[in-house]
């Protein structure tokens, strides 16, 4: 970050996706490159020496979608400092998200529209996490076409967040282009939230 002229934290911070539910095993991350098997404690542990060392503010699938224990753990050592998304914990699914607020598993969701099947459930699922102080992060999913109501959908349901990868495919520029697009109808009214829209 440094070495392309910006500042670490305030030009620059970094979200994570590490998608530990695909080497979580028996009970222990395994990471096959290290050569070694962690807890779901070693696993925070090394989560939070990370959020001290790099400008981490998103941590998306931090731990494994059975892990509900190591989650809560998770969350009471970094839920105050920055955002703890649940995607693969969580599915889009109101009763899982129930779950998680009821356990203090985790401080936002990732809301994928046609993981859940229909546009009322999706904003049901954004409504019960923004009741509970959640942040909302509306994604898009892999084989995604060049349809834009995603976008829509994240500025409608005011989350503030939108995932949909780098601007380099037609499937991901057409939810930039269209955010643009809303910005340039609303005029003056449009509001960029910046550091705002993180509810950590």
């Amino acid at each position: 970050i440094k070495k392309a002229g910006y500042k670490p934290g305030d030009h620059i911070v970094i979200a994570l996706d590490p998608a530990t539910s695909g080497f979580y095993e028996d009970g222990l991350y395994n990471l096959r490159t290290e050569k070694r098997k962690i807890t779901s404690a070693e696993m925070v542990k090394m989560w939070a020496d990370w959020v001290r060392k790099y400008p981490i503010v998103v941590l998306e699938d931090g731990l494994a979608e059975d892990d509900w224990d190591g989650w809560k753990l998770l969350n009471k050592s970094l839920g105050s400092r920055i955002e703890l998304v649940g995607d693969d914990l969580f599915v889009t699914n109101v009763e899982r998200i129930a779950r998680g607020i009821a356990e203090n598993c985790a401080n936002a969701v990732l809301i994928k529209l046609n993981q859940i099947g229909s546009l009322s459930e999706t904003i049901a699922a954004i409504e019960m996490a923004r009741k509970a102080g959640w942040g909302s992060m509306v994604s898009h999913r892999s084989g995604e076409t060049v349809d834009s109501f995603i976008a829509d959908l994240t500025v409608a349901m005011a989350t503030g967040h939108l995932k949909t990868g780098a601007p380099c495919r037609g499937e991901r520029v057409e939810k930039y282009n269209q955010l643009m697009r809303i910005e340039e109808d609303l005029g003056a009214a449009a509001v960029y939230a910046g550091r705002k829209a993180f509810v950590r």
